[in-house]
């Protein structure tokens, strides 16, 4: 299960997700039904139903999800019908959303379109993701 801890000052900076965390890709022409559960980035181009967690989630032009998204950053270009549990969510032109966006902050790009409701959460409702009741089967 994907688990969100903030990193203190003391820390120091964290590493680059883009350097240190896989991608993985479902290609047009794969349907998969489950749970599926992503160290990293995964990038849907394919038909998924199922609950995904992810620490970066993009469903492609083309893509369709059916289901519950629970990741750090989201990008939506393709077809989406479920819930989005993410700090930060993008929905780009060409893509068709129906369902619920929880996030901190959110763009939606002017040629997209949203059915559905985004209610605003601060981020220290992602910490642990994991913990929403809304979340789990």
């Amino acid at each position: 299960m994907l688990t969100m801890a903030r990193r203190s000052p003391d820390q120091g900076p964290g590493p680059t997700a883009a350097l240190t965390a896989p991608v993985s890709y479902i290609g047009p022409g794969v349907g998969i039904s489950g749970v599926l559960e992503v160290d990293g980035e995964l990038v849907i181009a394919g038909v998924v139903h199922g609950r995904i967690a992810a620490t970066k989630f993009v469903i492609a032009a083309g893509g369709y999800v059916e289901g519950d998204i629970v990741a750090r950053d989201v990008v939506i270009a393709g077809r989406l019908n479920g819930r989005v549990f993410a700090p930060n969510v993008a929905i780009e032109a060409g893509a068709e959303v129906e369902g619920r966006i929880f996030h901190t902050t959110i763009s939606v790009t002017q040629g997209a379109r949203v059915n559905g409701r985004m209610p605003w959460r601060p981020v220290s409702y992602f910490d642990t993701l994991d913990q929403l009741p809304e979340v789990r089967e």
